[in-house]
């Protein structure tokens, strides 16, 4: 007797464009709704995410008994926030992190006193721990996985110290960890600090020190280095796999003659950023086609001869560039924080990029929730087919072997 299918949620990194996946799991929660599966069953086995996506992973696996009051709790966090709950945007509070550590790149050779104490990131967000707080109840996580409602949790980090990637993961039962190239799962108790790690976007937020192996080492954002990020869903048991991305995935890009001229800093650093969190889910979703359409023609024998098996996966992803949604909105933030990132270009439209990671204002979030459940709502088809609760013609079946 076959053992019953596992279904695994990844939520990828982006900073404030995460707001974008809370839409599309409100969404979800509409569709299963409409078709009579229960409010409070959870539909997802397994939960990952990396950066913004292993705090919104953590807050939605700490609700996992109740999928409706989970996904509720998430939205109204996101539709409520502001860049004051990330990190500091008053004025003081710029000065000692963000002025000061451009300046030091400016002028580190000329202000010595510095060179014993520099400033760590470009800015400081320690009030994300109290917003950590709020939104996490690690008591009913334990709770959630003791009573099945849940048989994993795993979070990534990128540790600075051994130059390697780190997947931190909670189980219910006992599951053997794993390590390849560059990369290790580790088992731990989640907690705050891992997520303070796995979001600490390099050089913006300052690295976080981490027990790992009885050792401690300093981490930074878990998409960076993250050569197979959807691996880790597969490690803990996951047959399906729903992609939440906050990115366009795949896209063409820009047409060549939209930004001329010299890049400015800010586009530089929002080109490098989606290097970071899209280019590495990009290829993994490419790789792991490929291997089902592999498994696919091979005979039942010749499968019987590899560790691989399919995966059945659906990647929603934004419709619409999320970096020129983020430059109708710079307005809104707080003017010690809009001064700064003028300063490198982030407010102008091809440095937006840049902003749409930080811009953790209400009237940001609120859109891309909304461009979330619009998004949903058009694949309706598609999300009730991935749950089971739509049975596929055989021509949509080839579809769905190939196209994700």
């Amino acid at each position: 007797m076959s053992s019953p299918q596992k279904t695994a949620l990844f939520l990828t990194g982006g900073g404030a464009r995460a707001a974008y996946q809370v839409g599309v799991l409100q969404a979800i929660c509409s569709l299963l709704s409409e078709v009579g599966w229960p409010a409070s069953k959870n539909p997802f086995e397994i939960v990952c995410g990396t950066s913004a996506g292993a705090i919104n992973a953590t807050a939605f696996a700490c609700r996992a008994d109740n999928f409706e009051q989970s996904v509720s709790h998430l939205l109204s966090v996101w539709r409520g926030l502001e860049v004051e709950q990330v990190y500091r945007a008053d004025s003081i509070g710029v000065i000692r992190s963000g002025a000061r550590w451009l300046s030091l790149l400016s002028f580190g050779w000329l202000l010595r006193q510095w060179h014993t104490s520099p400033p760590n990131s470009l800015l400081d967000n320690s009030p994300l721990v109290g917003l950590l707080h709020k939104m996490l109840d690690l008591p009913r996580l334990d709770a959630a996985l003791e009573q099945g409602h849940l048989d994993a949790l795993a979070v990534s980090a990128s540790s600075y110290t051994a130059g390697r990637h780190v997947v931190f993961y909670q189980s219910a039962s006992h599951i053997p960890p794993w390590s390849r190239i560059q990369r290790v799962a580790v088992p731990q108790q989640i907690g705050v600090d891992h997520l303070l790690a796995s979001s600490a976007i390099p050089l913006i937020f300052p690295s976080v020190p981490l027990y790992c192996e009885d050792r401690c080492e300093y981490f930074g954002d878990g998409s960076l280095r993250e050569l197979a990020p959807i691996s880790p869903a597969i490690h803990l048991g996951a047959d399906r796999v729903l992609v939440i991305g906050a990115g366009n995935i795949g896209g063409s890009g820009r047409k060549f003659d939209e930004f001329s001229g010299y890049p400015s800093l800010a586009q530089i650093a929002g080109h490098a950023m989606s290097s970071i969190f899209l280019d590495g889910l990009s290829v993994d979703i490419e790789r792991m086609a490929r291997i089902n359409q592999t498994l696919s023609i091979l005979t039942p024998e010749q499968r019987q001869k590899t560790s691989l098996r399919p995966i059945e996966m659906l990647a929603i992803t934004p419709s619409k560039p999320l970096d020129s949604i983020a430059s109708q909105h710079t307005g809104s933030l707080p003017l010690p924080i809009r001064t700064l990132l003028s300063a490198i270009g982030a407010t102008e439209r091809r440095g937006a990029a840049l902003a749409s990671y930080l811009l953790f204002e209400s009237s940001y979030t609120r859109s891309l929730i909304e461009l979330g459940q619009i998004d949903t709502l058009h694949r309706r088809e598609d999300v009730l087919r991935f749950f089971g609760v739509l049975k596929p013609s055989a021509a949509s079946a080839m579809r769905t072997v190939h196209t994700i």
